[in-house]
């Protein structure tokens, strides 16, 4: 069964990774994919157009329908260009999968002032620009009558939901988009837009290297594990599915439950009289969550 037939969508950062996988598993499934990839290395650096050349060709040669685009999604001007020449190529525009991303990886005392601004602009704003575009246009199609379906998946992570050490620009973005992406749920609706974030574990080039991985690991790190569930999302199928965070690998889905409100004790005017109930609610309260979660074992 084709899952999203007839359906138009864009994922960015779609020439490697888990971007490529999303792609190559919608179009399987029946939509016609623009392919945007600016083809920058890991760390934002160059460009190359060729990576997401061969996802088209690839989605081609399997008789789907895919064009390139070379757009960076943190430009406002490019990502609305990227937008409108969806809509023009292919009449209309269903999905949106911001999954565009870099690493600039340093410990916090190190990191640079570009290392800092260079990954927030990709993620955050490479995040922000295309879905204002995109929910402006689905906006105006239901103002003129139109029925709207239609999807906006982000990609937020387990080191924005959780913490990891050395990662303070790229968690702190990823937290954003996670927040975003609840916020914009609520907003879009009522026009009939889901919004929903992805937190992806797989085996990329953004994540060779950073530890040893077993055999077993790897293949659970495979991204069609993650696509399966971003193509089921982007279908008809999850129209009553949204402002959810899920984590994803092939170990399993996880609903990412987030902050809640947790144990209280009294407001106090005096700071003198503040540690006593302070600390009664620490001690109530869980801990943080970290990174890795004790079992992936379905209940």
């Amino acid at each position: 069964m084709k899952m999203c037939e007839g359906r138009v969508a864009i994922v960015t950062g779609a020439g490697r990774g888990v971007g490529r996988a999303y792609a190559l598993m919608l179009a399987k499934h029946g939509a016609k994919v623009v392919v945007n990839d600016l083809g920058s290395a890991a760390n934002g650096v160059g460009a190359d157009i060729s990576p997401a050349q061969e996802v088209v060709d690839e989605i081609i040669a399997a008789g789907g329908e895919a064009i390139v685009d070379g757009s960076d999604v943190s430009d406002w001007t490019q990502s609305k260009a990227m937008i409108d020449g969806a809509i023009a190529r292919f009449g209309k525009l269903d999905i949106l999968v911001n999954n565009a991303g870099i690493l600039r990886d340093r410990m916090m005392v190190n990191m640079t002032e570009d290392d800092w601004d260079s990954v927030i602009k990709v993620h955050l704003k490479g995040t922000f620009a295309p879905s204002h575009h995109a929910a402006n246009y689905w906006r105006t199609e239901s103002k003129a009558g139109r029925q709207i379906d239609a999807r906006l998946i982000n990609t937020t992570s387990a080191s924005g939901l959780f913490g990891n050490i050395g990662q303070a620009n790229y968690a702190a973005a990823k937290a954003g988009i996670a927040s975003f992406s609840i916020v914009v749920a609520r907003e879009l609706e009522r026009i009939g837009v889901t919004v929903n974030a992805i937190g992806p574990r797989a085996q990329t080039r953004m994540t060779e290297g950073l530890r040893e991985v077993s055999e077993e690991a790897l293949l659970r790190r495979d991204p069609e594990w993650i696509a399966a569930l971003v193509t089921w999302l982007a279908s008809p199928e999850a129209k009553d599915v949204t402002g959810r965070v899920f984590e994803a690998w092939g170990y399993g889905y996880s609903v990412a439950e987030g902050w809640t409100h947790g144990p209280i004790t009294a407001a106090q005017r005096e700071a003198e009289e503040v540690g006593q109930g302070v600390r009664r609610i620490l001690a109530a309260a869980r801990s943080n969550a970290g990174i890795e979660r004790d079992s992936w074992q379905q209940p």
